[in-house]
């Protein structure tokens, strides 16, 4: 599924990090070492071209490397 983010995500916090990713050495493999996170927050997506709905987004970051793997676990509206 294909989206893209209008404005900023709210409500970021923190569920997993380190050792207790389950992905953490495919993390480590693709995109390189770092202090690994795995985070969610809510935020307006547009999926498609379509309209814009509010979603929970889940995504990895480190400290160097931006947000990887966002996907939208569920809609809020």
């Amino acid at each position: 599924m294909d989206f893209r983010i209008i404005g900023a995500i709210s409500g970021e916090e923190t569920i997993a990090e380190g050792s207790s990713i389950r992905e953490l050495a495919r993390l480590v493999k693709f995109y390189g070492p770092g202090n690994w996170r795995k985070r969610k927050g809510a935020a307006s997506v547009q999926i498609d071209d379509g309209p814009i709905r509010r979603a929970e987004v889940h995504w990895y970051e480190a400290h160097g490397v931006s947000r990887k793997e966002l996907k939208i676990k569920r809609f809020l509206d």
